[in-house]
């Protein structure tokens, strides 16, 4: 689809549409047919005898690059969501379509492959309206169900007002209601092309698809300063009526200098390259900058804009346009770059999925060990979805990521950088957590001079959502967190003592009274860190945790309760708790929807079973069923091969990270076993007296 509108506005022949790819250009991507980076265009476009400036960003569609997708609604104010003819709505349209509206981004829908309808489905023309109305209206259950209140009606879509598309991209055609009129071109005339020889290469001719898709995204996408008024009070928490709130709800171009970075790209020659929003105010080459939640300042160096791969240098660029700016060595994706040293960041960009699949990786010649880190640290830079983990005992380098394929291609780009790795296989995380609570418990620094008490609860599903999504984050007024947490049923000395968020966890004072507990904090905070980043039984994350620091016995000299003696004591104490407290391995459940024929459904469920999965519910398309169920993520590593044998190759299907769920206590002692030999540790987890002492 890309192809067609940069040919449509002179930026590549038209005779290569289509092939050129040109916005899919690492040889990665040309190789598998598929988009894996995203990748920023500008576009200038006429409609109707008035010039347009668009501003787009080509996304992956697999779910493993989902976390690109949401970096780049930051940057964009309008998505075209495009499904397929035949399989309508499926659980990555319905994944994209919630973080746009979470975003208050604008859908419009563009369904593609109308050809599917006529070659493989022998749908009429009525028929083939009837079929397209049904995914309209699925579409327009996922806005009932996942935009505001002010923007469910206001973005629900229509063939009448042109916020749907039809056609097929890969043909190179595409229709809207006005273009159908104007043009007399009805559904028969896409069933006469399908159902003659070639007849569809005239489709290209009468109804390019540029003019579909640019049509309807000026028609309904709008332009900086208006989608700024409504976006801007959901991504900012500063000070709206403040001379930054306005400059950004107007998209001011004479106000301060306000941008959020999306994306980095590391240039090999250029060093890393921001790309990112400009909200509000003008950046040029030489500006010296504000990197708000890195606390220091550097300089633009040059001002730049990305058309597809190339960057074009521009030396200057207003509001509401996506700079790549060079020279901001320690920019990163989510990092607020402001003219102003002290403002408010942006919200965090919040992701739907977490790694769940890890490889330990190593050189195969050793001297390539420094070349390996360095390539890892470029990898996780352009991709903070890659998460690089180095175990401290035994040098283990692990590299996490959003499934196998999202690994796959990481490690493939290792190797074209000349380095010969050696990878294990994938390897599933996993966190812990507790089912019950415990506590107070107390243990002592290694000095014996100072004493921490704590207790341990399961944290409930819903605030840990509101963890994980940022509703609930550590830059949030303490009285605006109590008021939640009230709401949620807390006492509120707890809901007013949060002191440290990591992850999931929280950490609570719940003392009164104590002497040298401001200055002890950072150090009982660092505990807390270091045991939700690597938990007891096996040392995974942990997830769902509240810890509360229920007294704190400080020794008066501040020699004896140093970092080296408070940090030990923390986490003995949070360890013994934790311990007491039925502590449990969760591992990730996937979402799993299958495409088969009505006789395989069987087939489907035998296998869903046979890999402690769960059948959860049946949709049927004419000789197509769609079946939607669960299956644990450890369960996947020979899926294809046992769905394959099943269905005799005629199933298709999908995963998605769903959850988090306890592993069966039947599994639970082995795996945990497996688990800490392959980290180097004993196989019993410890006991909870190890770590708890007495007075």
């Amino acid at each position: 689809m890309s192809d067609s509108l940069l040919a449509a506005t002179g930026m590549i022949s038209p005779s290569v549409a289509g092939e050129a790819l040109a916005l899919d250009y690492w040889d990665l991507e040309q190789q598998r047919q598929m988009t894996i980076k995203a990748a920023n265009v500008t576009l200038y476009y006429e409609h109707e005898g008035k010039p347009y400036v668009i501003n787009m960003i080509d996304t992956p569609g697999h779910i493993d690059f989902t976390g690109r997708v949401t970096r780049s609604l930051r940057a964009i104010d309008g998505v075209c969501v495009v499904c397929d003819s035949v399989e309508g709505i499926m659980t990555q349209t319905e994944t994209v379509t919630r973080q746009a509206l979470e975003e208050r981004v604008r859908p419009v829908l563009y369904i593609n492959k109308i050809d599917r309808l006529v070659k493989e489905l022998r749908l009429t023309p009525d028929k083939m309206q009837e079929w397209l109305a049904r995914i309209i209206a699925d579409f327009n259950r996922l806005i009932d169900i996942y935009a505001e209140p002010e923007f469910k009606d206001k973005w629900k879509v229509s063939i009448q007002n042109d916020s749907v598309a039809f056609g097929s991209a890969k043909d190179r055609w595409g229709i809207t209601a006005s273009i159908a009129a104007k043009k007399g071109f009805k559904f028969k005339d896409v069933y006469d092309a399908y159902t003659s020889v070639d007849g569809y290469k005239e489709l290209a001719q009468r109804v390019p698809l540029h003019e579909a898709i640019l049509s309807m995204v000026v028609k309904h996408h709008p332009p900086p300063h208006v989608a700024q008024k409504y976006r801007i009070p959901k991504i900012w928490k500063g000070d709206l009526n403040s001379d930054v709130g306005k400059a950004l709800l107007e998209c001011d171009e004479n106000g301060p200098t306000v941008m959020m970075v999306t994306n980095v790209v590391v240039d090999p020659q250029a060093g890393p390259v921001a790309v990112g929003r400009l909200y509000s105010g003008t950046i040029s080459d030489g500006d010296q900058i504000y990197l708000i939640n890195s606390k220091r300042s550097e300089r633009v160096q040059s001002v730049t804009m990305f058309m597809g791969p190339y960057r074009e240098i521009v030396g200057r660029l207003t509001a509401g346009n996506i700079p790549a700016l060079l020279g901001l060595e320690h920019a990163r994706a989510g990092e607020t770059l402001s003219s102003i040293k002290d403002i408010v960041p942006f919200e965090s960009i919040k992701y739907v999925s977490e790694p769940v699949v890890t490889v330990a990786i190593e050189p195969k010649h050793p001297k390539d060990l420094p070349k390996l880190v360095e390539a890892l640290r470029r990898l996780s830079i352009e991709d903070p979805n890659l998460v690089v983990k180095i175990n401290e005992e035994t040098g283990e380098m692990l590299l996490a990521g959003m499934g196998v394929l999202h690994l796959e291609i990481a490690t493939t780009l290792l190797q074209q950088q000349g380095l010969e790795i050696i990878t294990s296989k994938p390897l599933i995380n996993y966190r812990e957590s507790i089912r019950g609570t415990a506590g107070p418990v107390m243990a002592k620094s290694p000095n014996k001079h100072n004493k921490v008490y704590v207790r341990v609860e399961p944290l409930s599903e819903d605030v840990i959502e509101m963890l994980v999504t940022g509703k609930i984050n550590e830059n949030m007024d303490k009285k605006q967190i109590a008021s939640i947490l009230r709401e949620k049923g807390w006492n509120a000395d707890e809901a007013r003592g949060i002191v440290a968020i990591e992850g999931s966890n929280v950490f609570i004072d719940a003392t009164k009274g104590v002497q040298y507990l401001q200055e002890s904090m950072d150090s009982l905070r660092s505990g807390f860190t270091d045991v939700m980043l690597a938990g007891p039984l096996v040392q995974e994350q942990c997830r769902g945790v509240k810890v509360i620091l229920h007294h704190f016995v400080p020794h008066e000299d501040p020699a004896h309760r140093t970092l080296a003696q408070l940090l030990p004591a923390t986490r003995r104490a949070i360890i013994g708790a934790m311990l007491s407290a039925d502590p449990v391995i969760l591992e990730p459940i996937l979402g799993i929807e299958v495409r088969c024929p009505v006789e395989m459904i069987g087939a489907v469920a035998g296998v869903l079973s046979s890999k402690r999965g769960k059948l959860l519910n049946i949709d049927q398309k004419g000789v197509i069923a769609i079946v939607h169920g669960e299956i644990p993520a450890a369960e996947t590593s020979d899926l294809s091969e046992v769905m394959r044998g099943a269905t005799a190759g005629k199933a298709m299907w999908n995963t998605h990270f769903k959850m988090w769920q306890a592993v069966p206590a039947s599994l639970t002692t082995q795996l945990i076993a497996e688990i800490r030999k392959r980290k180097g540790l004993s196989p019993e987890p410890p006991r909870a007296d190890e770590f708890i002492d007495k007075e």
